[in-house]
């Protein structure tokens, strides 16, 4: 049996821009969608739910690249107001009995597993700050470009939609406001303690998340899945 929870805190910023949905078909297949907004205009935090909701349900049907590319077509105009939501986000399916979680992402939105004895992350942040380390500039250089997307969901296309296979009994999906806010240490020793219990562990991730020293803390959210069947 697969189960899952999922968590979501505002930060300090304004209103929650970020959203999870989990959403189950009726033979147990799971899709699960995690999506942080960008900025805080006026349309984004009423927006980022439906986005995860449209990407969970249609990830559970269709595949996380189908999740991501049908939520990325409600967002592709700017809108009459020109000030339409954009987002990065990460999307899940688990089919019972199948060994791989099929993760899909665009944007620094990211998806972690966890084995038992240790946290690896499965993807890459579309950002320059990393398009730059992995090109070997120097990491003080880098490090100034992490908050600037390549890409987008507005912008999404088959080719900017990354595709990962996980083999790990859980699997971890995080906005920026998780994975930037708490150290891997503490969300591995987190993942150790509370693994037979997702929704006690994408709480506790969620509540991890400290503010930084000049007291800004992004808005986190976490989708956690437990897959009995992989290994």
């Amino acid at each position: 049996m697969i189960t899952t929870g999922y968590a979501t805190r505002e930060g300090t910023a304004a209103d929650n821009a970020d959203a999870a949905k989990v959403y189950e078909l009726a033979d147990g297949t799971v899709g699960a969608a995690v999506v942080d907004g960008i900025g805080h205009g006026p349309h984004t935090s009423a927006t980022s739910p439906l986005l995860a909701e449209v990407a969970a349900r249609v990830s559970a049907r269709r595949g996380p690249l189908a999740g991501l590319l049908t939520a990325a077509e409600l967002i592709a105009d700017k809108g009459a107001d020109g000030k339409e939501a954009d987002a990065v986000a990460v999307a899940a399916r688990v089919i019972p009995g199948d060994g791989i979680t099929v993760i899909n992402w665009t944007g620094d939105a990211r998806a972690y597993g966890w084995n038992g004895q240790r946290l690896e992350l499965y993807t890459d942040d579309h950002t320059v700050g990393a398009q730059l380390r992995a090109n070997g500039v120097a990491l003080e250089i880098a490090r100034e470009h992490d908050n600037w997307l390549r890409t987008s969901l507005a912008r999404a296309t088959i080719g900017t939609v990354y595709t990962a296979g996980v083999r790990d009994r859980l699997v971890i999906l995080t906005t920026d406001g998780v994975h930037d806010q708490v150290k891997p240490e503490d969300m591995k020793t987190l993942a150790r303690e509370l693994e037979d219990d997702p929704q006690a562990l994408a709480e506790a991730l969620v509540a991890a998340a400290r503010e930084t020293d000049d007291g800004y803390r992004d808005d986190a959210t976490a989708v956690v899945i437990a897959h009995p069947s992989a290994r």
